[in-house]
């Protein structure tokens, strides 16, 4: 984040080594399983077919979102019974002003950070096909789109990526990037904020363009967070890319006036083709009896958010 004090920077960077701890118990999770670099070869039964949805669901309209990952409470509403929590969702949605097209979406975090590094020392570890699987449902019974969540750890975004191609050419499945959590060697997640560079997005957004045109899917939405001017860096190396529809969705934590100045700061390094997003947190946002943001006041946000997420 980019906080208007030194203590509000400290209380974020709390707040993320906190998650870190929470997403050590992962381990034992559906997504929590250490796995070697590589993808995951499991047998898996096809999932229905959705409608196909619009070439670009950005174009005219507003996704809103929901993350989580399996037994985990900690990183989001989207775990545990995951029709309720899409009905939770859906009643969310209908808190936004009416006239804009709304299109759910369920970011699953499926690359998950960890604070030990694993048999192949990348610290952090990879859904199971069948849990991919478990939330696109929820997704396509939203008539919504489903987003895999990557905190790599030591590992690189695209090899990271790649690892779900088989989900990947399915036309309602893109990627949320999380560099955050992408830490240099000899680093521990978590000790300190990870980062990337636009050129690594880019190398990311060039494999769903292509990725795109081989299947003839519709545009693939690439989001990538950001909580702190650090995280990315040469952002301007994004460049665009025919069949992608990237979102840089800012992460500020706190109270209504340090989210409004951190999303101030980080839309400065936005490129031009890549549109706005805004996370909001139930918890972290309200502590001190500060009042959630409503819909009406992310939206009134310029440039207005194209991607409103809650954690």
């Amino acid at each position: 984040m980019v906080p208007k004090t030194p203590s509000a920077a400290g209380r974020t960077f709390d707040r993320r080594l906190v998650l870190t701890a929470a997403l050590t118990g992962l381990a034992a999770s559906a997504c929590g399983a250490r796995q070697a670099g590589r993808a995951l070869v499991v047998p898996v039964t096809a999932t229905p077919a959705p409608p196909t949805p619009p070439p670009n669901p950005l174009d005219k309209g507003l996704l809103v979102g929901f993350c989580g990952a399996p037994g985990s409470p900690a990183l989001g509403r989207m775990t545990g019974d995951l029709a309720a929590a899409s009905r939770e969702l859906r009643q969310r949605i209908r808190a936004f002003p009416a006239g804009r097209p709304v299109t759910p979406v369920v970011e699953l975090i499926a690359t998950t950070v960890h604070r030990s590094p694993g048999e192949d020392g990348m610290y952090r570890s990879r859904c199971g096909e069948e849990t991919v699987r478990d939330y696109l449902d929820a997704a396509r019974a939203l008539n919504g789109l489903l987003l895999l969540n990557i905190q790599p750890g030591r590992a690189d975004f695209l090899p990271e990526v790649r690892a779900y191609e088989r989900w990947l050419t399915e036309p309602d499945v893109g990627v949320a990037l999380d560099p955050e959590w992408a830490v240099e060697p000899g680093v521990v997640p978590g000790k300190k904020f990870g980062r990337t560079t636009g050129d690594e997005l880019d190398g990311v957004a060039r494999y769903l363009g292509d990725l795109a045109e081989a299947h003839r899917l519709p545009a693939k939405v690439m989001v990538y967070h950001q909580v702190a001017s650090s995280v990315v860096r040469d952002e301007e190396l994004l460049l665009a890319h025919a069949g992608v529809a990237p979102v840089k969705v800012v992460d500020g934590i706190g109270s209504a006036a340090a989210k409004k100045a951190t999303w101030k700061t980080l839309m400065r390094t936005r490129p031009e083709h890549v549109r706005p997003g805004f996370k909001l947190f139930f918890d972290e946002d309200t502590r001190r009896g500060a009042a959630l943001m409503t819909p009406a006041d992310v939206l009134a946000l310029s440039p207005v958010p194209a991607y409103v997420v809650y954690e």
